[in-house]
């Protein structure tokens, strides 16, 4: 069949993100009837390309703030770039691999950073073929698991979902096949970005936390009573924020002040009164403690507590939707042929339920034999372990997806902290413990967390592809081959980044592999746990959610650094300034937009400078200045230097005016 020509000059069809009338079709820019060009060398060449790139910058820039950026937007935009300077014809069904391939980057990463540098952080035994296997092996189960669901989610519930990332990723793309300027914004803001945080991380010109420490009355405020406003004034953080938005950077960074602000004073106010150390594995009195130490041995439990609840409550509202697809599965795979006469049409190809049914199998038995021989070297331990991965996987693979469609955002970390500590229970109940449990425990962490990542950012993947009118079945046999790259990628960089910093300090804080090496280690090693912080989360989440408030953002507020979390309150500000300054929505529309692909900028630029330098530093060639970049002076610098980052980010983001005008 002969490929047909590409017309994207009226954009998205008019009923492209709202519900559909009785009768009414969604017809996308390419039409279900004919052919174009979408599996080539050129995409699958470059889709690759993006995979390594942005798995080794996603994979930096997690492991330091806890945050992976996801990576379709940005890949997104290189795809126009890059078929814009090649003057590419019809490149939009090629874009939307590139970026489907390349997306892999940050999910496989997600799934990676959050669970399996725990295994350094515990100083346990852990080879590159470990990580590459739990990251690959987790992503085809997620890939297998979501398939079945993709009907449901991006056209039985067409209008009813926002998907702000697909919906973002996929103008770029339809803007990018009409023309704009839209490679040029997102480059020249990656080169800003990329700098200013590379100066911070190789030359310490400036600091990169300001704290109220730098006056007198802050450090004794953070002495005597634990109090201390910190906010990391890097620019791929702030432009993290900006994606956000407002409503959940604000929720965010709630957690994070009823924490710092909130429950850290009742702690200092203890620490005067109680004169023998409490907790669990706690060895200091509460009153010596920095802000930082009391936030560590006791508050984060409570958000750790919180995240873990809300997973399970995302479960319990996602069961109707668990029944259905695991009903239509059924019946596809055992039930009669419909209209066997009549064609299916492209846009409705996926993967059979037989060929899923079969790679689930093979998928399985490589599983186990890794398990086996790999992680556990004992038949039975294999054999539980194997369960734990498919029962948990499956639950939640819809959570994932539910999460990414409303809100864009993944629990995972919370869903891989249940997990977790499912895992390390069932595990010793069978009587693997010790340094061998807490191995098997985070390489089966980490393979479920990789699946539940992979499983809810490809089903952005697959709505962009329902909108433009890409073909599934394409996206879906090429995303095997971008999961595999990409878990290499990833594998290499963690151990790269263990043997030049390390996961414990300041330089790479990894919050989530070390929150994860926190809850283990006292369940693999017959200590005490701080159960009653979980349990207080738990039951703070069940309340958020009572008052319709998002559980899972607060508490991740809750667990993750204060410094982290303000610089995303930031950018979400700057995101609602931007986009409200005008009574004409159209020029608001366009402003938001336009920062949206400067933060996408920041994002990338800042994650992928980051990643030289560290390449740099692993070579010796560290060239910061510590002593000025610790002291007061280069925080005040910093702060100074982030202002005008803020302002530089709003006057470009109303420079879209020019353009409407």
């Amino acid at each position: 069949m002969s490929e047909h020509k590409i017309d994207a000059s009226a954009g998205l069809p008019e009923n492209a993100y709202r519900e559909l009338k009785e009768g009414e079709k969604y017809e996308p820019i390419l039409s279900p009837h004919k052919t174009y060009p979408e599996v080539t060398p050129y995409s699958v060449g470059w889709g690759l390309v993006m995979a390594v790139l942005f798995s080794a910058a996603a994979a930096y820039l997690g492991l330091k703030i806890g945050q992976v950026f996801e990576a379709a937007i940005p890949i997104a935009i290189l795809a126009v770039g890059l078929s814009a300077a090649t003057k590419r014809k019809n490149a939009l069904g090629e874009n939307v691999i590139i970026q489907s391939i390349g997306a892999s980057s940050g999910v496989i990463v997600a799934g990676a950073i959050f669970t399996l540098p725990a295994l350094y952080i515990l100083e346990l035994d852990v080879s590159f073929f470990q990580i590459f296997a739990a990251s690959a092996l987790g992503g085809f189960i997620g890939i297998l698991f979501l398939v079945p669901f993709r009907k449901y989610f991006v056209a039985e519930m067409h209008g009813k979902f926002p998907f702000p990332e697909a919906t973002a990723t996929t103008e770029v793309l339809v803007a990018g096949e009409k023309g704009g300027n839209q490679a040029k914004v997102l480059v020249t803001s990656a080169i800003i970005g990329g700098l200013y945080d590379f100066i911070i991380a190789s030359f310490g010109w400036w600091s990169e936390v300001f704290s109220t420490r730098v006056v007198g009355i802050g450090q004794t405020l953070a002495d005597k009573f634990k109090l201390v406003f910190k906010i990391n004034v890097g620019a791929a953080v702030m432009g993290l924020g900006y994606i956000v938005g407002l409503k959940y950077a604000a929720i965010i960074a709630a957690g994070s002040f009823v924490a710092w602000y909130v429950i850290m004073p009742v702690f200092a106010y203890l620490g005067d009164v109680i004169t023998v150390p409490i907790g669990a594995n706690v060895t200091m009195l509460i009153k010596d403690m920095s802000p930082e130490q009391i936030f560590s041995h006791y508050i984060r439990h409570i958000g750790i507590g919180g995240i873990a609840m809300a997973g399970l409550i995302g479960i319990i509202k996602s069961s109707s939707i668990i029944k259905q697809a695991f009903s239509l599965g059924i019946s596809e795979l055992f039930g009669k042929k419909i209209n066997v006469g009549q064609k299916e049409l492209r846009t409705q190809r996926d993967l059979s339920m037989k060929i899923i049914s079969a790679g689930i199998f093979v998928v399985m038995i490589l599983l186990f034999v890794f398990f086996w021989f790999g992680v556990v070297h004992n038949l039975f331990h294999a054999i539980v372990g194997l369960l734990i991965v498919l029962i948990i996987s499956f639950l939640f693979t819809t959570v994932a997806a539910n999460a990414i469609a409303i809100v864009g955002t993944n629990p995972v970390s919370g869903m891989t902290l249940m997990t977790l500590i499912l895992s390390s229970i069932i595990l010793v109940a069978v009587g693997l413990s010790g340094p061998a449990g807490m191995v098997s425990a985070l390489i089966i962490g980490g393979v479920v967390c990789t699946a539940l990542s992979v499983a809810g950012g490809f089903i952005t993947d697959l709505k962009i592809g329902y909108w433009i009118g890409t073909t599934p079945l394409n996206q879906e046999k090429w995303k095997f081959l971008g999961t595999i790259v990409s878990a290499a990628t990833v594998g290499w960089v963690i151990m790269l980044l263990n043997n030049t910093f390390g996961f414990t300090g300041n330089e790479l804080p990894a919050p989530q592999a070390n929150a994860m090496a926190a809850v283990i280690k006292p369940l693999m090693s017959d200590q005490p746990a701080p159960w009653m912080m979980y349990v207080a989360g738990a039951f703070m989440a069940l309340i958020l959610t009572s008052i319709n408030v998002p559980a899972l953002a607060f508490s991740l507020g809750m667990y993750l650094p204060l410094e982290l979390n303000t610089p995303i309150l930031v950018g979400g500000l700057v995101a609602h300034f931007v986009s409200t300054r005008s009574k004409n929505a159209a020029l608001n529309k366009a402003r938001q937009e336009r920062g949206i692909l400067i933060a996408s900028g920041f994002i990338a630029g800042g994650a992928l400078l980051g990643v030289i330098s560290v390449i740099l530093k692993s070579f010796g060639l560290d060239l910061k200045a510590v002593e000025w970049s610790e002291s007061h002076g280069a925080e005040i610098l910093g702060l100074v230097m982030f202002l005008i980052l803020i302002f530089y980010m709003i006057w470009d983001s109303m420079r879209a005016k020019e353009e409407i005008d």
